[in-house]
């Protein structure tokens, strides 16, 4: 594809990701860039690579472009003259530039009119963050999570706003039930020139020195390892699942803390993966065949309360809560999610964690640990959502998490120890946990 048909794709795929959020859909934006491209098979890596970069590069920036737009006064803005600011903003065209590529030729985007010529002209040379701009453009947040961010991070704000803007890398965990330890697998990667270094916390973790497609080699296929923050990888520990338990993944979407707990039952007694969502359920299969995972048994719940439920009572050693949230912590590799999720949103997401954890822990056996996990930065999501819980069940008690990982916890005032990562902090996505033990 040439550049211009790069820029048509681009503009196309931003329209459909704008359409889908409108009709109130949560697709995340990777996985509308994933269907958008098994759908046009024609479109190469470098193809797929400029429009990614273009569509993360919006998405991202999101905020300081709206500004720019409305600086230039934009009458009414579409995806196509979000694509056009992008395109001058991020310095790799001039205004000249994309009007010679938006000549509407076969494949190219239509001429440009008037207001779109002011638009590029107005926005060409100019640096993306002026010092005019306001505080929603410059740290591309919507005002209702400004406040709550500055009083949850203080004199650290700016840098941790910083941080989550910032693309995340790439981490791998390796499968103990294929590959014996990660030096084995950094080996190998050399080998193929994925260069890798070993994680900061996590013993099994790997984090890559570039973006590469290591899904085509045979280390991947081979089961060896799978893609996974190394935050979620701390989370899927503190579980500290041993084999010939019973635990429940109660919110186990496509699996990926699931294939982590399996490794360390080293695939012996039960592992049972819960989720609402068939279809993620349903994307576990075929990585669990590929991990040698063979202790699993999934289920669709109907809701968090289903009545499938009460045939566990009391009788799992270790429970998982992987809590549906906000995702705030992970806006690096989601930047969408800022601009899809409202204060409103969070509200209905807080009822409903706090009745998956109600539920989730009538599972939990007498001395059995329950580990509540988020990947947000949101206080309601997080301690509160724990500290409420805690006056509800007096028969449970937040107790240290395992001592590899005791350095990271923290005390919060009227709660006890639990764990806050952060990208700025920690370098990993935003998590948060706390460990749960049934008297």
């Amino acid at each position: 594809m040439q550049a211009a048909a790069r820029i048509s794709a681009a503009t196309e795929l931003l329209e459909s990701i704008y359409e889908s959020w409108q009709a109130g859909k949560r697709a995340p934006a990777d996985a509308l860039l994933s269907d958008y491209y098994k759908s046009r098979r024609y479109m190469g890596s470098k193809d797929r690579g400029f429009v990614s970069q273009l569509i993360y590069f919006i998405l991202r920036h999101g905020g300081a472009l709206q500004w720019w737009l409305e600086q230039a006064g934009v009458a009414q803005v579409t995806p196509r003259h979000v694509v056009l600011a992008a395109l001058v903003l991020d310095e790799h065209y001039s205004a000249e530039d994309v009007g010679r590529l938006c000549d509407g030729k076969r494949h190219n985007p239509p001429a440009l009119t008037e207001e779109e010529w002011h638009l590029l002209q107005f926005c060409d040379h100019k640096p993306l963050y002026p010092s005019t701009m306001p505080d929603w453009a410059r740290y591309n947040l919507p005002d209702w999570t400004l406040q709550q961010l500055r009083g949850l991070l203080g004199e650290e704000f700016d840098v941790a706003i910083e941080a989550l803007n910032q693309e995340a890398p790439v981490d791998l965990r390796v499968n103990t039930l294929k590959c014996r330890d990660r030096s084995d697998l950094i080996m190998e990667l050399d080998r193929h020139k994925y260069y890798g270094s070993p994680t900061r916390y996590s013993p099994l973790g790997i984090r890559l020195k570039k973006r590469l497609p290591i899904y085509t080699i045979d280390a991947f296929r081979d089961g060896w390892f799978e893609m996974q923050d190394e935050g979620s990888q701390i989370v899927a520990a503190l579980v500290d699942a041993e084999p010939g338990q019973k635990v429940i993944d109660f919110c186990a979407g496509a699996g990926g803390k699931t294939l982590a707990l399996a490794a360390q039952m080293e695939n012996k007694g039960r592992l049972l993966a819960w989720d609402v969502n068939e279809n993620r359920l349903n994307q576990m299969k075929k990585r669990l065949r590929r991990a040698g995972v063979d202790n699993v048994i999934s289920h669709v719940l109907e809701s968090e309360n289903d009545s499938f439920i009460k045939r566990h009572l009391a009788s799992a050693d270790r429970v998982l809560v992987d809590a549906p949230c906000s995702g705030s912590g992970t806006w690096r590799r989601n930047p969408d999610l800022k601009w899809r999720f409202g204060a409103e949103d969070l509200d209905e997401m807080c009822a409903l964690q706090a009745s998956i954890l109600r539920n989730a822990a009538r599972t939990l056996k007498p001395g059995g640990l329950l580990v509540y996990a988020t990947c947000s930065l949101f206080p309601q999501e997080n301690h509160e959502q724990v500290a409420q819980f805690l006056k509800e069940h007096p028969d449970m008690r937040l107790v240290d998490p395992i001592d590899e990982y005791r350095p990271l916890a923290s005390e919060i005032a009227g709660v006890g120890p639990v764990i806050q990562l952060y990208p700025h902090k920690n370098e990993t996505d935003g998590f948060f946990a706390a460990s749960l033990r049934r008297l």
